[in-house]
Formats: C-alpha cells, structure tokens, sequence
C-alpha cells in the first residue's frame, strides 16, 4: 500500500491536521448548552456533576471511537449493542461459570467481538451484503447468543478490584474506566492524524475506486474497520461491567442509535470521507452533557428521547447545508 498514493488522493478524502475537523459548529453547541443548563440548574457547574457526566459517557465514548471508523469509510454498523452484550455474556460465563480466570474471560469476550466484526466484515465485503443488511443481521444474531449462552439470566458478582475500576477515583478525580477511555481516545486520534494506515479510512471513505487505485487494499481495511469496531464495542460492554458489577442478555439495547447519533452530531459525514475523533468526542460530549442536565431538570425519559431525535436531525441538517456551500 503506497503512502504516496493516499497522498495524491482529493482533498475531500484527505485530513486536516485540525482535531475539530468541522466541528467547531458542534463546539460552540456544547458550550451553549453548558451556559444554558449552568443558570438554568444549581447542580450542573460542580465538580462533582463534571465528573459524574464523565463515569456516564465512558461506554459511549469507546463505542463512539469504533462507530466513526466504521462511517469513515461510509458504513454502519448497527450490531454494536448487540456485540456489546455478547462480550459481556461470554466474560461473565467464562469467569463465573466456567470458573476460570476473570482476565481469560476479558479476552474470551474481546475475541468473541472480534469474530463478530469478523463476519460482518467478510459479509460486505466477500458477499457484498449492504452495511446496513449485514450488520441488522450480526445484531440479532449475536443478541441471541448472548441469551443462549445462560438461557437469558444475568450473572452477577465478580471481584472487588474489577468492581473497583469503575468506582475508585485516582488522585480523585478519573476512574480506571474513564481513563481508559481518554486513552482509546487520544490512540485513535494519533492513527487516524499521524499513520498512513488512518489517511487509508478517509480514502476508502472517499472514493473506493481511486482508493483501490492509488494501491490500498480495500477490503482488508473494510474487514479491519469492522472488527475493531465490534471490538471496542466489547471492551466497552466489559466497561459497563465493571459499572453495574453484573452482566445481562438484555445490555446495549439502543446503544447502537446513540453511538451514531455521536459521531454525526460530531460532524463526520454519513456519506464518509470526512469527519474526525475530536468531532466524535463533542458529540459524545453533547449527548451526555445533555442527558444529565435534562435529569437535573426532571424531564421525562420519554420527552429525552423526542429531544435527543431533535439534535440528531439538526445535526445532519447542519452537515448538509454545510456539504452544499462548499
């Protein structure tokens, strides 16, 4: 695969080296609605509520990372709360069950989401089954396993220290669990900025055919995209328990519609191509900043949702309008 080749690609599929990369629209968003919820609740502006938002948004921010990697090259993936579950399920069986240890089942989980990503992979691009179809198909098929696996019961209790990871705060202020999300975080903003292999996805995402052109394999990074994003999206369920100190069949229901709604809140295009891990964090951002202020404000959970469908049309809407002036 030639770097000078991705080099010569247009400057649509091409990144800057900004970390926003267009989204200073939904910057200027998130600190509005800071503005707005700090005079509008006497609990938003604290310390303590700052640091709640972030324990909240760990598990969407993970997922969050592999979701924009996957519209990067202008797929989806719809199977991530699914995939999510199933990690969950097999770690909990492997450790509780299975009795072995909890670390050997952390890796049984991550590589059962890495075969999911796998097949979706091979789907789209051996079988050409459409994104959308072959991971609508992953979805339920990997939310049956993880049902199967304990015929539905959850498991609870692991030990103190994974527990622990998502409740100690060091040096009082992050958790093991946020911190590692800061740490996906800044990883996939380096490879998407710095190494060829990122400039590949907007490539790909751009234009498949001048990708496969200027010498990138396209589907070895397409099969790559997907089973990273299956495999955060499993270290993300083993995040969520770590949280809830138990794992469930029923997990990630509805994780799937945030963690797009994130990266094109973002400003990453649906269409791929352009779009960024800075614009995926504000997204992130905005969609916890504003679940926590609408609780601190006793909205209804009904209501969040209308409102949350709101932002995600002005979102596109936005992207749209901006995609038509230039």
């Amino acid at each position: 695969m030639s770097v000078a080749g991705i080099n010569e690609q247009n400057h649509a599929a091409k990144p800057s080296f900004s970390w926003l990369r267009g989204a200073t629209g939904p910057l200027i968003g998130l600190i509005g609605l800071c503005l707005f919820l700090s005079f509008a609740t006497d609990t938003f502006l604290s310390t303590r509520n700052g640091l709640n938002i972030l324990d909240q948004i760990t598990v969407l921010g993970i997922m969050s990372v592999g979701m924009t990697f996957v519209i990067l090259i202008g797929g989806i993936d719809l199977s991530v709360g699914s995939v999510l579950a199933l990690s969950m399920m097999v770690m909990g069986w492997t450790a509780n069950v299975a009795g072995l240890p909890l670390g050997i089942g952390i890796i049984f989980g991550l590589a059962a989401s890495a075969v999911s990503g796998l097949l979706v992979g091979l789907m789209v691009t051996m079988f050409r089954v459409p994104a959308f179809i072959a991971t609508l198909a992953m979805m339920s098929a990997a939310r049956g396993v993880a049902n199967m696996i304990t015929d539905g019961q959850q498991i609870v209790g692991f030990p103190d220290w994974f527990m622990m990871l998502a409740i100690d705060r060091h040096f009082g202020i992050l958790t093991a669990t946020v911190f590692l999300m800061l740490v996906v975080v800044i990883v996939a903003w380096a490879f998407l900025q710095l190494r060829a292999e990122g400039r590949m996805l907007y490539a790909v995402g751009g234009n498949q055919e001048v990708a496969r052109l200027a010498g990138i394999n396209v589907t070895r990074v397409t099969i790559a995209v997907y089973i990273c994003c299956a495999m955060l999206a499993g270290l993300a369920g083993i995040v969520l328990a770590a949280r809830l100190d138990s794992v469930q069949p029923s997990s990630g229901f509805g994780y799937e519609l945030d963690t797009i709604a994130a990266v094109v809140i973002g400003g990453t295009s649906l269409s791929g191509g352009a779009g960024g891990i800075g614009g995926t964090l504000i997204g992130v951002l905005i969609i916890g900043v504003l679940r926590n202020g609408l609780n601190l404000l006793n909205v209804s959970p009904f209501i969040q949702q209308v409102i949350i469908g709101v932002v995600i049309v002005l979102a596109v809407g936005a992207e749209t309008v901006r995609r038509k002036r230039g």
